[in-house]
């Protein structure tokens, strides 16, 4: 398969491409690094990706910002950067990417943890993920051509650990081989409208 992989140079991105590049051919992605360039926040950015790189048989997706901060101190801005970045970046690679997929071929979109065990501070995070999950679901049954659309909503890695365990007490961390599997599973498996959790 001819798999776009946004996302591909941080800790999900990284599994996702060390199971997938076992099989499949992988463009890479990402704002500052990969084989292209391309800003999810931007629309016309991501068209232009589509353009660069013609018919594929997957998109994965694992790139989305959010703010982390104390809810009493958010502001409508800080919101606005998870749900324009992570959900309509997410979202718009799939409204995008339709007519560049191939028929029986996959979207897979990527969450967390957060809208179902909160952490402090993680309330852009997880209505961002409560969104993306959400769109998933209505969207599988609209999907044309056979194409399916599934979301990985993996808890914190082993390979985050050194970064952001300090943010997730008592969460038990999750091996990146078993995120790896969740995208296999995505891409190569047969489910749609799926939220693929690994915990």
């Amino acid at each position: 398969m001819k798999i776009l992989l946004i996302g591909a140079s941080g800790d999900i991105g990284k599994a996702a491409y060390s199971e997938l590049s076992k099989r499949h051919e992988i463009i890479t992605v990402g704002r500052n690094s990969g084989d292209i360039r391309a800003d999810l926040c931007s629309k016309s950015s991501i068209v232009a990706m589509y353009e660069q790189v013609g018919d594929l048989d997957a998109v994965v997706t694992t790139a989305g910002n959010v703010h982390f901060g104390r809810l009493t101190e958010f502001t409508e801005e800080q919101f606005m950067l998870g749900l324009k970045d992570k959900v309509m970046g997410q979202i718009n690679l799939v409204l995008e990417g339709i007519k560049y997929v191939n028929e029986q071929g996959s979207f897979t979109l990527t969450t967390g943890v957060l809208n179902r065990d909160p952490i402090l501070m993680g309330a852009g995070a997880a209505t961002a993920n409560g969104a993306v999950d959400g769109f998933v679901l209505g969207a599988a049954a609209e999907m044309p051509r056979g194409i399916r659309i599934n979301v990985v909503s993996p808890g914190l890695l082993d390979t985050s650990e050194e970064r952001y365990g300090q943010f997730f007490p008592g969460h038990e961390r999750v091996a990146s081989g078993r995120v790896g599997l969740a995208y296999s599973k995505s891409v190569e498996g047969i489910g749609s409208g799926k939220v693929i959790i690994v915990e």
